[in-house]
């Protein structure tokens, strides 16, 4: 698996496989369940370019197996991030038992001006700013804070959409001046 995927047994989640940490193997627990669903939500976070890194394959490189038996028959499918996808979300105000969550606010603007939005509170996702991607965050860093261009804002409301990978609720996000 290329590069970092959360992991869910019938619906709940079983934990986390991260490549930078050579984590590629996961115990999954019994399923009570007669046919066991398993999902697994996979993120390419870039390309390696360099050496014998230079065909960097991403998603599930190889097969998936579970007891030495290989899994076979997978539904395959990509989630877009673009903004037609980013409009047919639906948003509830009822909290998540389950990590890998949408989560939209709103915020008004008076005057307008380049800023950098603070996602220190977040763990690792991708922000929206009125339609726009800002790009990802993690919370064991490079990226803290994410450059939004004036242009990106209007005066009045504003929209953002947070997709974060295991936050079970909102957090707070501000805009800042600087980078830290």
């Amino acid at each position: 698996m290329h590069d970092y995927a959360t992991v869910f047994v019938d619906g709940k989640y079983v934990g986390k496989l991260d490549r930078a940490q050579a984590e590629n193997i996961i115990d999954l627990p019994g399923s009570t369940t007669e046919n066991p669903q398993l999902d697994i939500l996979v993120e390419g976070m870039g390309r390696l370019n360099f050496a014998e890194y230079m065909i960097d394959r991403k998603g599930i490189t190889d097969r998936v197996s579970l007891n030495g038996m290989t899994l076979m028959n997978w539904e395959i499918f990509t989630l877009p991030f673009d903004e037609d996808y980013l409009k047919t979300l639906k948003f509830s105000t009822t909290k998540s038992t389950q990590p890998g969550n949408f989560f939209k606010g709103e915020f008004e603007l008076t005057n307008l001006g380049d800023t950098y939005i603070d996602m220190g509170k977040w763990e690792k996702g991708v922000v929206w700013v009125n339609g726009h991607n800002l790009g990802r965050y993690w919370n064991i860093g490079p990226q803290f804070q994410l450059y939004c261009p004036s242009p990106f804002l209007k005066k009045g409301k504003n929209e953002i959409v947070v997709f974060d990978l295991h936050q079970l609720e909102a957090k707070p996000v501000k805009g800042v001046k600087s980078m830290d």
